[in-house]
């Protein structure tokens, strides 16, 4: 699951992130006038796609499902929202390392609360904390109230006098969160090949034999936690860059629940499907909304199907797909019980 992906995923990873990336040399000739709006959006997804794969760092990797994870997520938003000053921009160079910083002790105190449930009581707590400070937000007049808080300047990115990327131009923003994406998804593909990810792995498969074995599975939760959360405050500080303001909405419930439906839709504990889930589900919500009012039931109706057909995803269908199964049940003869050679059906493999 979490080791070795067949060539074939990274050509196709590789080739999506070259489309993506030379977006501001094709997009103006295939959108025409609705460029810079496709710019936005594909930024949006960007941001998106990195707040879906912290989660799958929880979900996916360590097998503890998060309704509360929209809670970093709105954090870091108002952490960059408060924290800037009024009348000129603040500077990534401490902005982001408070908003890391903050969002490290938050997931610290809750972390050592919540990993002490497990199955649908972790739901329920995450779920809990998340709501109370939802609510606590949106009744704090400091904190805007249900309106929020809006950002005038963006934070800036300098060296001395001179800029080094000029953030307040929507296509160096776009390769802002795009690097960003990178980086995180680098940083998770080592740290879930990694010793640390491999305990992850085992907690995921039997927590039980994991601590028969010696190890402390509570403070490796605990680990796994505090990253999740501050890279989805990466993730909340990007959206409130992009549209200047810190919502409760990016507080609530139905900010987790959206982001674990991205889990679903890409694969979960695959690290790169919930990319690939953020801008599927973003692309089919667009879609959706410029058909029919009704376009909840259509996302509905497009996550179940989803979940038969693809019950691992869109990264699943790529790591094995129909036809390479069929192709490996026929080709793989065992022997049964009384030395005759019988077909081995597919299981659930941890290939990757």
């Amino acid at each position: 699951m979490l080791h070795r992906y067949p060539k074939r995923v990274a050509i196709i990873m590789l080739v999506l992130t070259a489309v993506v990336a030379t977006f501001p040399l094709w997009g103006e000739a295939v959108f025409g006038s609705q460029a810079n709006f496709m710019l936005e959006k594909l930024t949006f997804m960007l941001i998106l796609a990195l707040f879906a794969m912290s989660l799958d760092l929880l979900v996916g990797v360590l097998g503890l499902v998060s309704l509360g994870h929209a809670l970093f997520f709105g954090l870091g938003a108002y952490t960059l929202a408060l924290a800037s000053p009024d009348f000129s921009p603040a500077s990534m160079w401490w902005m982001l390392p408070l908003v890391m910083g903050i969002s490290a002790f938050v997931g610290l105190l809750i972390g050592v609360l919540v990993i002490r449930t497990k199955g649908i009581f972790f739901i329920m707590t995450t779920l809990a904390f998340g709501q109370m400070l939802y609510y606590f937000v949106s009744t704090s007049r400091f904190a805007g109230g249900t309106d929020g808080v809006f950002i005038m300047f963006r934070p800036s990115l300098t060296i001395g006098e001179s800029a080094l990327l000029d953030l307040d131009n929507p296509y160096s923003f776009f390769y802002f969160c795009l690097g960003m994406l990178l980086v995180g998804y680098l940083f998770l593909r080592w740290l879930t090949r990694s010793y640390f990810g491999q305990v992850l792995d085992g907690i995921h498969d039997n927590e039980h034999r994991m601590q028969a074995l010696g190890y402390a599975t509570g403070g490796y939760k605990l680990i796994a936690f505090v990253i999740s959360g501050v890279m989805a405050a990466i993730a909340g500080m990007l959206a409130a860059m992009q549209y200047g303001f810190a919502n409760p909405a990016q507080l609530g419930w139905h900010t987790s629940g959206e982001v674990l439906m991205m889990l679903i839709l890409g694969g979960m504990g695959t690290i790169f499907g919930p990319i690939l889930g953020a801008f599927a589900y973003e692309i089919l919500l667009f879609t959706y909304e410029h058909m029919t009012t009704h376009w909840p039931i259509l996302m509905g109706l497009t996550i179940i199907l989803a979940v038969l057909v693809l019950p691992r995803g869109i990264a699943g269908s790529i790591i094995a797909p129909p036809w390479h199964r069929k192709r490996h049940i026929t080709d793989e003869p065992v022997e049964d019980l009384n030395g005759r050679p019988s077909v081995q059906p597919l299981t659930n493999s941890k290939e990757g």
